[in-house]
């Protein structure tokens, strides 16, 4: 079974509607091969991203680093079976799908899968909270994120019909592209 079909399978087992794609604009991701370590997270769960992506995260990380300002992954890469998993998990308690589908990409279509989104937090705040934007990390970033060619995905009122989520950035090559 190749990966689309697989996706498929996956939003039917899950009830995700046939025309996700066209009603969140998302693009299709896939796992890339260029997978490599970023260290820890700030659970101490090894993380992982795109080559191009990870050596943006730690340049941006060491920068801030530099000044004082506490980033740390909460979240990078992760995989359609593990965005599953989360989704099944909001799923038994409670969540409606469609509740679930406005805080978490489905299977194929998450920016974690593609490797170059990082969900990031810090001392100052929950991590995953929108009170990381009253925070220093997130002024930085807000200042900071387009030089290593990080942007905020979900600002609010997305054209994506997610949250706002001050904490989710994602690597954009120079020319604008998720690579």
């Amino acid at each position: 079974m190749g990966e689309t079909e697989r996706i498929i399978r996956l939003h039917q087992d899950l009830g995700i509607p046939d025309d996700y794609q066209l009603r969140t604009t998302f693009s299709k991701q896939s796992t890339p091969p260029d997978l490599v370590s970023i260290g820890p997270d700030m659970f101490g769960r090894e993380q992982k991203l795109r080559a191009p992506a990870a050596k943006a995260w730690i340049s941006m990380h060491l920068a801030a680093k530099k000044i004082g300002i506490d980033i740390q992954i909460v979240s990078a890469y992760r995989s359609a079976e593990y965005q599953v998993e989360l989704i099944r998990r909001k799923l038994a308690g409670g969540e409606t799908l469609n509740k679930i589908l406005k805080t978490l990409a489905a299977p194929g279509y998450s920016e974690h899968q593609g490797g170059c989104a990082v969900d990031i937090g810090g001392n100052e705040s929950e991590p995953v909270t929108e009170a990381f934007d009253q925070t220093k990390a997130y002024l930085w970033l807000q200042d900071n994120a387009s030089t290593f060619n990080f942007f905020m995905s979900y600002p609010r009122d997305n054209t994506h019909g997610m949250v706002y989520e001050p904490w989710h950035w994602c690597f954009a090559a120079e020319d604008g592209l998720i690579v």
